[in-house]
């Protein structure tokens, strides 16, 4: 700039080189820079999402109860569905419960008889750890009633609120060696405990596998010393779910199905109110910061670098 006006100087008179050539401002400039400057550091504490002051808001969680009734008879040790049965059936289960998000879960165990594994629960890493726990053992007393996890499962929700909104999810081969599994349905529709089956095995039926203390491998046979063959009984199953007014599916080597039957089924049932609390709410005010750099970043362009010629 300074040659500039020198250049000019040797053609004009000295009192118009400062018209012709205008210099910048040094202050001007600098002010436009600290603008510049404050406006980036405004939009970044608003980015940090400053926060003060609150308001109190009620904070609801809505959710079903869900009771999973795992068969653990000695015939889910069958190998139809790797790697086998029951396996199968837990790998299932956590998947389901990757799913939930403020339901209640919790687990019956049945054989013969039936027992309330892990209680309802929004504790998801306790209810698993139960699950991990449950194996052919857990129920010292052989066979299979499904009556049983069915009036298991009415007695635990009974304990709790109003029975709707209660879901019973049964996992097993459907072979009821022991009580009426459509009468204790039928309680449980009375109820409103809607219930949902998932068949696991084939219809042609699989012999079940066993390993004694030695890691001997054998085949399970009964008193006669002839060998068991497990059949999924589908027929059963189907009726216990009709029944309450819910659906079955069966498992098969590439979908086990029960995170289907929840996605399409359960999910969409009406939830209750499972807990309200008032929780405290802090008060936005990035807008504050914002707005004022967006208004500096309007401004600095209508601040002129260069001095005004004199005339």
């Amino acid at each position: 700039m300074r040659r500039r006006k020198t250049l000019a100087e040797r053609f004009v008179e000295r009192n118009l080189a400062g018209a012709i050539t205008p210099s910048l401002s040094i202050k001007r400039k600098v002010f436009k820079i600290s603008i510049l400057t404050l406006a980036v550091l405004l939009s970044l504490l608003a980015l940090m999402r400053p926060q003060w002051g609150f308001v109190w808001e009620e904070v609801k969680r809505t959710g079903l109860d869900i009771l999973i009734a795992i068969d653990a008879s000695k015939s889910m040790l069958a190998m139809d569905v790797k790697p086998n049965r029951l396996g199968r059936s837990k790998f299932a289960v956590k998947d389901l419960v990757k799913k939930l998000s403020g339901d209640r879960i919790g687990l019956i165990a049945f054989a013969g008889t039936a027992f309330l594994q892990c209680p309802l629960t929004i504790d998801y890493n306790g209810f698993l750890l139960a699950l991990d726990d449950l194996n052919t053992t857990t129920i010292p007393r052989g066979g299979t009633s499904i009556s049983s996890a069915i009036k298991e499962a009415i007695d635990t929700f009974k304990g709790g609120h109003e029975v709707k909104y209660k879901v019973l999810v049964i996992i097993t081969d459907g072979e009821e060696l022991e009580g009426d599994a459509i009468s204790a349905a039928n309680e449980a529709s009375r109820l409103g405990i809607k219930i949902y089956c998932v068949g696991v095995g084939t219809s042609e039926g699989e012999v079940i596998q066993t390993v004694d203390e030695y890691g001997q491998r054998g085949y399970l046979a009964d008193k006669s010393g002839n060998v068991v063959k497990t059949q999924l009984n589908e027929e059963l199953l189907k009726k216990i779910a009709i029944t309450t007014g819910g659906s079955y599916v069966r498992a098969t080597k590439s979908e086990f199905g029960l995170t289907l039957l929840y996605d399409r089924s359960i999910s969409r049932l009406e939830k209750r109110e499972l807990e309200a609390k008032m929780k405290k709410r802090y008060k936005e005010r990035f807008q504050i910061f914002l707005a004022l750099a967006v208004f500096l970043l309007f401004v600095e362009p209508l601040i002129a670098e260069r001095k005004k010629a004199a005339v």
